[in-house]
């Protein structure tokens, strides 16, 4: 098996593409949905909402919930009952760019 490197690159943020790979092959087999809607994920997510959006100079309202946020990119006909071994680059590119324009962020 040789790999290689994509020339060029996708235009996308390391740090983020990175945490978010890892977060959803913690557990493979486990659908897209029951892994990101774990509580210590949920709260890992919420820190990193706000973190990005005290950085950028956002504000948030204080009734702010993840798992709404989380559940409507997740219902989403394309990603309903997926699980992260049956997804490939394209798809993975996709979710990031769905998530960060909602607002979740992976680093």
């Amino acid at each position: 098996v040789r790999i290689e490197l994509r020339n060029p690159p996708p235009p996308v943020n390391f740090t983020e593409w990175d945490g978010m790979i890892r977060l959803l092959f913690n557990r493979k087999n486990k659908t897209l949905r029951s892994v990101l809607l774990t509580k210590p994920n949920i709260k890992m997510l919420e820190e990193n909402m706000r973190t990005h959006a005290s950085l950028t100079g956002k504000i948030l309202e204080d009734d702010l919930k993840v798992e709404k946020i989380l559940e409507e990119v997740l219902n989403n006909e394309a990603w309903v009952g997926k699980r992260a071994s049956k997804l490939d680059l394209d798809d993975f590119l996709s979710l990031l760019a769905e998530f960060n324009e909602k607002g979740i962020h992976f680093a």
